[in-house]
């Protein structure tokens, strides 16, 4: 089962930017999948979850500006960023909810003010 991120790259404060997570091994029938990031200098952090059924939550610094969604035909998971800033620049994961323990390479995500 792997879970690979990707769509980074670089904005502008204000901007926007779409994240994917495309799920092997039919994983999104029956986990749920989150989305971390791991900003500079400071420990990976949770950001959304997508549940099984289609349920979403977020942090705080997030909610109201990313939305997370998916695709079951496209065993993909997206993370819709928009009105991004300079605090949102971090290498992005996607990963299940609980985490495994296989994080994968991210996607970095550096927003410019």
């Amino acid at each position: 089962v792997q879970l690979q991120a990707s769509g980074g790259g670089l904005a502008q404060a204000g901007g926007s930017l779409r994240l994917s997570c495309v799920a092997s091994g039919n994983i999104l029938s029956f986990s749920a999948i989150g989305w971390y990031r791991k900003r500079p200098g400071k420990q990976r952090e949770w950001v959304a979850t997508l549940s099984r059924v289609g349920n979403s939550d977020y942090d705080s610094s997030v909610k109201g500006r990313f939305t997370i969604s998916r695709s079951n035909a496209k065993d993909t998971v997206y993370l819709q960023m928009t009105a991004l800033r300079s605090e949102d620049t971090a290498v992005y994961y996607c990963n299940k909810d609980p985490p495994g323990t296989d994080w994968g390479q991210g996607t970095q995500v550096t927003v410019s003010s």
